[in-house]
């Protein structure tokens, strides 16, 4: 059984966030979650090549990942499963916006326990809120798992029944983007698109790698911009993520979703 959580700070176990830190004032710094099984983290370059291409867009040094992976190995046993969670901040820095001279990257490494999730989301599909808060539009931003996630909180504050998996988020333009934990693919008969994420939301790494895997389970996938109207059309919807995997939707905002079995077909992928 894992601990409640335990973590580093720069290596660390005693250390402390300082109030002057840009991550804890601004939400300036990056994160990523992913899954640590018996000592091996799963897909481990995938997630770290994204941490240095979030860190490198926002002009964060990325610590090198020999050193993240100490911190890992330092935190896991090799007998158990559980979450890691990185954050990257820029360090601390004097009051104002202004970036530090030489700024001192910070880096957390939190393990927690992993999600135990309903074995239904698994065997039968998830229900979906939709979400009233829509995605603003900031494409400096999109695309980075960044530290300031609070339209995230304020959707995930719309729902408090448990049978409800996710929240489906539009942007300002009614486009389809994402869920407020997760990616989304929609599949066409051969053919599945994932929304764009030019102006807003996270380009998650399950997402990458499905558009990667699709060719050899016979899909063709594709970037596209996707209204609820078009989703709601689809062969089936799935959603998907570092810790699960991929879920088949069976509802959205208390509409059935056609049923079928590409999410466990993708999950069995993806841990191949």
């Amino acid at each position: 059984m894992t601990a409640l959580y335990q973590y580093l700070i720069n290596g660390r176990n005693e250390a402390s966030i300082s109030p002057l830190d840009r991550g804890l004032a601004y939400g300036d710094g990056v994160f990523r979650t992913l899954a640590v099984r018996y000592g091996q983290v799963d897909h481990w370059d995938r997630h770290y090549h994204k941490l240095e291409e979030d860190c490198n867009a926002l002009g964060i040094v990325c610590p090198v990942a020999e050193l993240l992976l100490a911190d890992i190995s330092r935190l896991f046993t090799r007998d158990e499963q559980a979450v890691a969670k990185i954050m990257i901040t820029r360090g601390e820095s004097a009051r104002g916006y202004a970036l530090p001279v030489l700024a001192q990257p910070m880096r957390v490494v939190v393990k927690t326990a992993l999600p135990e999730y309903p074995a239904e989301n698994f065997s039968k599909g998830v229900n979906l809120h939709l979400c009233r808060l829509r995605l603003a539009h900031q494409p400096s931003l999109a695309g980075i798992k960044h530290l300031n996630r609070l339209e995230n909180v304020l959707a995930r504050m719309e729902w408090t029944d448990a049978t409800i998996a996710d929240g489906l988020l539009l942007d300002q333009s009614g486009n389809v983007i994402e869920c407020t934990m997760s990616n989304l693919f929609a599949r066409y008969d051969r053919t599945l698109l994932t929304p764009d994420l030019s102006m807003c939301g996270v380009a998650g790494i399950t997402r990458q790698h499905i558009l990667e895997l699709a060719p050899a389970l016979g899909y063709h996938a594709r970037i596209a911009h996707l209204s609820l109207s078009k989703l709601m059309q689809a062969d089936e919807i799935v959603i998907c993520n570092s810790l699960y995997g991929a879920w088949q939707v069976r509802e959205l905002n208390n509409q059935r979703c056609a049923a079928g079995d590409l999410a466990e077909r993708l999950r069995q992928k993806i841990q191949g």
